[in-house]
């Protein structure tokens, strides 16, 4: 049993970790977690457990897991865009084919500012990149 189990334990939280031990080779056979750090993935801080100090082999698989959850949070957040995208065409044939006035009149304003603010931050930031394009050719 001891071998199919990871030596570590990431109990994922919002912001980051708690970071247990796996330990199975006890006396009892029994699995024990010891948590030996909590780690934050919005700023990089990684807090032993109480007078714990952390083992450089230790420091090394929680920077692994930390850079494996973020880029795995990153490839969330574009998906779950596209997934938006997909549904703002999914609104749109609702809205042209089955909507009811009173339905319509439920969300037309909600949808109506909510478009026209994502709008504006896509223009913004597009004019912006296309700003830089031009400062670096130049």
């Amino acid at each position: 049993m001891g071998s199919e189990l990871p030596e570590y334990y990431f109990r994922v939280r919002e912001n980051g970790a708690a970071v247990f031990r796996v330990d199975t080779e006890n006396r009892h056979r029994r699995i024990e977690m010891d948590q030996i750090a909590v780690v934050n993935i919005n700023n990089g801080q990684v807090k032993p457990q109480g007078d714990r100090i952390l083992s450089e082999a230790d420091l090394k698989v929680i920077r692994d897991w930390m850079e494996e959850r973020m880029a795995l949070l990153a490839r969330r957040d574009i998906d779950d865009i596209h997934r938006a995208v997909d549904y703002l065409n999914v609104t749109t044939q609702w809205v042209q084919s089955k909507a009811t006035d009173d339905q319509l009149e439920d969300v037309t304003d909600a949808l109506l500012l909510a478009m026209h603010d994502l709008r504006s931050v896509l223009v913004r930031k597009k004019a912006d990149r296309l700003m830089k394009g031009q400062d670096a050719a130049e």
